[in-house]
């Protein structure tokens, strides 16, 4: 089983140190700018909006918990012969996610500049190539520093569980968090405000697309990884359902990197535990 704890310590604190260079680069930039009064003023109001919580500090935190999340689940199945190397293969690994599903939410791009997205802590920018290197090489550094404080944070002993059953669970929870948001807004804006389904063609009506796609499609397949996820817990594969979920979800595009896991999850659950293995071939 996986070292949650260990994982989502890793991730927050990374997460909060990232939080206090970006305040830091900010303020800084408008002291460089000879705006001292107006760095202040920005930081007393910060001090003050809770919307500063909500749209700067909360994201970013949630962003840790779930990175770290991810980590402890896939700690054992990421190349790498150290915890800071698999950390940068997962932050490259879910860069590359979010730029696809950054791809794929943005219709005309690449002609649409300043797009940009935020996967787990990591910041895909796809606007330029110097934006985008900037944040290759925060995403790297990202996934190093929690591969780094993982090593420094003491191990604790969990049960040993099917392969992929923790996989499967963060699936599931991120999925029934990205399923429940849009699920909100579509029951207060469609059923309770009236407003269409889709509205007419216009810049922003693949979002409407993608809006109904996941109400409509991301419950089947956050329900599906819920099985899969159940049955590995009672020392079955969950590898079909795993599979169908994660491919649903992914279709929403939204629901990309919770369908990902699905599919992972749901491949590696079809192998069982290496103790249950070892212990067979003691028998026979």
């Amino acid at each position: 089983m996986a070292d949650f704890r260990r994982g989502i310590k890793a991730g927050v604190a990374v997460a909060a140190v990232y939080l206090l260079i970006s305040v830091i680069l900010e303020v800084t930039g408008f002291s460089l700018l000879g705006i001292t009064m107006a760095a202040g003023l920005r930081i007393s109001l910060w001090l003050t909006d809770p919307l500063f919580v909500i749209l700067w500090i909360l994201p970013r935190i949630v962003g840790g918990i779930v990175f770290g999340a991810v980590f402890a689940a896939l700690y054992d199945f990421l190349p790498g012969a150290t915890a800071v190397k698999k950390g940068v293969v997962l932050s490259s690994f879910l860069w590359i996610l979010g730029a696809v599903g950054l791809i794929y939410i943005t219709p005309g791009w690449p002609t649409d500049g300043g797009q940009t997205s935020t996967v787990v802590g990591v910041t895909v920018c796809l606007s330029s190539i110097g934006l985008a290197l900037v944040s290759i090489i925060s995403a790297l550094a990202f996934g190093a520093l929690v591969g780094f404080i993982w090593n420094r944070l003491r191990a604790k002993k969990v049960a040993e569980a099917r392969k992929g059953s923790p996989v499967l669970l963060v699936s599931f929870i991120l999925g029934g968090l990205m399923w429940v948001l849009p699920a909100i807004g579509f029951i207060i804006g469609v059923v309770i405000g009236g407003a269409p389904l889709i509205e007419e063609p216009g810049p922003f009506w693949w979002y409407g697309v993608l809006f109904v796609s996941v109400f409509f499609l991301g419950l089947p397949g956050w329900v599906l990884t819920l099985v899969a996820w159940r049955k590995t817990k009672r020392d079955e594969s969950g590898l079909k359902f795993g599979v169908a979920g994660g491919v649903i979800m992914a279709l929403t595009g939204v629901m990309l990197l919770p369908g990902v896991l699905a599919i992972i999850g749901g491949v590696l659950s079809a192998r069982k535990p290496a103790n249950e293995s070892g212990t067979a071939a003691i028998e026979q």
